[in-house]
């Protein structure tokens, strides 16, 4: 499955509000209704104005129905409007904003490893909840605030108009003005504002990182430390945010005073055609009504200008944060991997890392189906690489990686990692219960066939002595557990999986002798009729092997049985004879061929 998303913010928000085309026109058309009100009270308000001196004595029934149309103003075009843009708000809103959460997490969970190598996992949070936060405001308050100004406007002129064409000229002079002043300021405030989104964003990063390693920050007394560690990212903070607030308190000086300008001609004017009776009174409450409608409309839109390119900075910083192409996709025709054997083959495999030497090199190599293969080397030799790019978390540069006679690039990735269980070296749990922790591995499991799974891997015991049992919370990452029991909970997670391919890394370098030995017995089993390959720095726990592949340097350099390796005296058998207690020695060897 490709989870593709727009780049560009318009098409990204047409991707979440296609779905909602007649609650959008509704709230539209309401939005633009709402701008009727002020316009059509203040010419309500100087009908019933010119009406007051043609009042004799208590007949006072001419007034009935402007006044009553006023109140009908307000209940049309005030009250049910808004009641209906609110209603729209809180049925729709939080709608869009989850499928906005959701699409983003899943784009982004189908990023590579090097691009959460490259970014702070609590800063591509804060990026998605700022996109969320900007688009619903975007959406939202700004559009119908913007449609209720553009409608308001234009009812102002053509009622100025039809008191006085001057007026109207007034107007319109005075809006291209206002207009023109307040977007060209505003385009600053768009940098700024991005500015100040970026700064923020880094601080939050910044602070995850701290938070998250709360331990080294304990261990080795360093809170001084990193306190003064943070202070440039705040003074970079406290920078943007004023010179954002600064900046709007210019424009919204000048803004100001533009208004009063406006009031000010408008007040000429009303006195200098009044005295040659060319305007009445009630059109003295008309234009003074609609000049001040007007002025604080606009400067209220232009405020919502402001909040529109800060929005827009920061949805358009966030989306360039993380909306990049995807490195890894599915293949427009992918079908499912269909893996009745194992068999796992490397073709002429190119691969290096992006901004390194090439770490494979045509390689080629067959893992025969149900085959137990052991992975040996030195650190950087190549050997988690190897198994990385069977789960296809890389694509190789060149070849191709066969599983049961089908290249791994045509078909899902979804389906390749379902037929794939991974028991890592350091396994990494969720903030959920031990219970959801293992269900992991199999998301449809019942509780006994987790509580089965967990009995296999030797965790059944000291879950049972947890407060909660099997709905104890473990932790963020699982730290209330030990290291091994951690490792406990992945070879659980894996057994309930229990997927025709294996793969282990250093699976039980974290247990005790005793657990291990115990659990060896669980994890041979497992192995049964599965292609299983296993990374171990502690050669001992490879004997029983089919087969041990050494690399070194991207390369294989031997392959075979442990004997028939011991006996080739190459590289393994210097490893074997360095073991100090089953370890892999610190530094090279040097070793004769």
């Amino acid at each position: 499955m490709n989870n593709s998303l727009p780049s560009t913010l318009r098409a990204f928000i047409w991707h979440f509000l296609k779905p909602y085309k007649r609650p959008l026109f509704v709230f539209v058309m309401l939005s633009i209704c709402a701008g009727f009100w002020g316009p059509f009270n203040s010419l309500l308000i100087k009908h019933l104005i010119n009406l007051l001196p043609q009042i004799q004595g208590d007949n006072t029934s001419i007034l009935i129905l402007p006044a009553s149309l006023i109140v009908v103003n307000f209940i049309v075009f005030d009250n049910f409007t808004w009641r209906g843009i609110t209603y729209i708000r809180a049925k729709f809103n939080p709608v869009i904003i989850n499928s906005i959460i959701g699409e983003s997490m899943l784009y982004v969970l189908g990023k590579s490893p090097q691009f959460y190598q490259d970014n702070l996992s609590g800063k591509i949070s804060k990026q998605i909840t700022n996109l969320a936060d900007g688009l619903e405001k975007l959406m939202s308050s700004v559009a119908s605030n913007f449609l209720r100004g553009a409608s308001l406007l234009l009812t102002a002129f053509v009622a100025a108009f039809f008191v006085h064409p001057i007026f109207s000229f007034i107007l319109i002079t005075w809006f291209m003005l206002f207009a023109s002043a307040s977007i060209f300021m505003s385009k600053k405030l768009v940098s700024l504002s991005d500015a100040q989104a970026s700064a923020e964003s880094i601080v939050v990063g910044e602070l995850v990182d701290s938070l998250s390693n709360h331990s080294n920050v304990r261990i080795f007394s360093r809170k001084s430390y990193e306190n003064l560690r943070m202070e440039p990212f705040f003074g970079k903070q406290k920078k943007a945010y004023a010179d954002t607030y600064f900046y709007s308190l210019i424009m919204h000086s000048i803004q100001g005073g533009l208004i009063a300008i406006m009031m000010a001609f408008s007040c000429y004017f009303l006195v200098f055609l009044y005295g040659k009776n060319l305007v009445t009174v009630g059109d003295f409450a008309l234009i003074l009504g609609l000049s001040m409608e007007t002025g604080h409309m606009m400067w209220f839109t232009m405020s919502e200008v402001d909040e529109f390119n800060k929005a827009v900075g920061r949805c358009k910083q966030s989306l360039l944060s993380f909306m990049i192409p995807l490195e890894i996709k599915d293949r427009p025709n992918a079908l499912p991997l269909k893996c009745d054997n194992g068999q796992i083959t490397f073709e002429n495999v190119q691969f290096h890392y992006a901004g390194t030497e090439a770490l494979f090199q045509n390689k080629s190599i067959t893992i025969e189906a149900g085959q137990k293969v052991g992975l040996v080397g030195y650190s950087g030799g190549g050997k988690s690489t190897f198994v990385n790019l069977i789960l296809r978390l890389y694509d190789v540069n060149s070849g191709r990686i066969l599983i049961d006679h089908q290249n791994i690039c045509d078909v899902t990735q979804d389906s390749l990692r379902n037929n794939i269980a991974m028991i890592p070296q350091d396994p990494s749990l969720f903030h959920r219960s031990l219970m959801e922790n293992i269900r992991y591995g199999r998301i449809n499991a019942t509780d006994e066939e987790v509580i089965t799974a967990a009995k296999k891997a030797h965790a059944d015991d000291f879950i049972k002595k947890l407060p909660q049992s099997y709905n104890a919370l473990v932790g963020e990452r699982g730290v209330k557990l030990s290291g091994g029991q951690r490792q406990r909970i992945a070879i659980a997670r894996a057994i309930l999986k229990n997927a025709p391919i294996l793969i282990l890394d250093e699976a039980t370098s974290q247990l005790d002798s005793v657990t291990e030995s115990d659990i060896q017995e669980s994890l041979w089993e497992l192995m049964q009729n599965k292609t299983t390959i296993v990374i171990a720095h502690r050669l001992s726990t490879l004997l029983h092997m089919d087969r041990i592949i050494v690399f070194d340097e991207g390369q294989i350099i031997e392959d075979g049985t442990h004997n028939e390796l011991v006996n080739k005296n190459g590289l393994y058998k210097t490893l074997w004879d360095a073991q100090v207690g089953g370890f892999l020695p610190d530094k090279k060897v040097y070793y004769l061929t």
